[in-house]
């Protein structure tokens, strides 16, 4: 009498031979951008009309560095408008008054409403309004009256348009930033004696503006575009700059001279812009290291990552 002894060995299954999927779909688009990127380098570098020499060796010039000195100033003092009235556009949007929450709610609702260039015009002609501004008691004598004509010139006309209008668009991210804190942290703070002014200054700003770093740079490199519209309003910018290049025969061997500069113009703003970008990424990912959480990159615009707690 035989018998048959069996073991785990014999009775486990086959080892399953996966097969990888095929996606021919991928390969063929991979195929196609890839000959369509070939042809577009081969037509920039090989097409004698873009005359890229002809560009580098005359673009770098004063009236070129000045603009872009211009644009950047611009956007960093439109910039810091922006984010500091933000802040109390955020907190008055969040206050229980309602006086204060409504008049944060109409600021924001105009200046998102209606377009940059308007604004521009009425700030840059405010003196065809109110020729002269006063101070005073309320619907009595005034103290002193101010020419609107000189408290407003180009310059400060830029300054305005872009620093409140840029206030408009940073209180909603600052006030989302603010409502992405726990609650907890707010009755931690006040559990230890603390007000609201204080765990605002101490406890929520500080978590909520980590957080909103990159919509913040998406912003700042919107604002950085819009700085070129301040050229209706005379003043010097990039875009400006270019123009009165061209306007001066700048460009005399091209055939079309307003083109390339502007081409040019275009290629220094893709510069800042990613430059702003990359200091973006490498500014979050110092909070986060700071803050003690780990990172997982996502692939984007500027490389945000998501925080997974530890």
């Amino acid at each position: 009498m035989s018998s048959t002894v069996t073991t785990d060995r014999d009775t486990r299954p086959a080892p399953i031979e996966a097969v990888p999927v095929r996606h021919p779909g991928r390969w063929v688009a991979v195929a196609v951008i890839a000959l369509l990127v070939a042809m577009a380098v081969n037509s920039v570098v090989t097409n004698p009309n873009w005359a890229w020499q002809f560009q580098f060796q005359n673009a770098f010039t004063e009236p070129v560095v000045h603009g872009v000195l211009t644009t950047l100033w611009l956007t960093a003092a439109s910039m810091a408008m922006g984010v500091l009235l933000g802040i109390v556009l955020a907190v008055m949007r969040l206050s229980p008054n309602p006086v204060l929450s409504g008049s944060a709610w109409f600021y924001i609702w105009v200046f998102r409403g209606t377009p940059v260039l308007v604004q521009l015009v009425i700030w840059a002609n405010l003196g065809s309004l109110y020729r002269q501004i006063s101070l005073g008691v309320p619907f009595g004598p005034g103290w002193f009256t101010i020419d609107t004509r000189n408290l407003i010139p180009n310059a400060v006309a830029a300054l305005l348009g872009l620093g409140l209008n840029e206030a408009a668009y940073m209180s909603e991210i600052i006030r989302a930033g603010i409502l992405s804190v726990d609650e907890g942290q707010t009755e931690a703070a006040s559990a230890l004696g603390m007000t609201y002014r204080q765990s605002l200054y101490h406890v929520i700003l500080p978590q909520g503006l980590r957080r909103m770093v990159p919509a913040t740079v998406s912003q700042l490199i919107t604002l950085n575009k819009d700085t070129t519209l301040v050229s209706i309003i005379a003043i010097t910018e990039v875009m400006r700059r270019a123009r009165i290049v061209t306007a001066s025969n700048f460009f005399t061997v091209v055939e079309a001279p307003i083109l390339h500069v502007f081409i040019f113009v275009g290629l220094l703003f893709v510069i800042v812009n990613f430059s702003l970008s990359r200091l973006s990424r490498r500014l979050e990912l110092r909070e986060r290291k700071l803050t003690g959480t780990r990172m997982k990159r996502v692939r984007g615009l500027e490389d945000q990552v998501t925080v997974d707690p530890v």
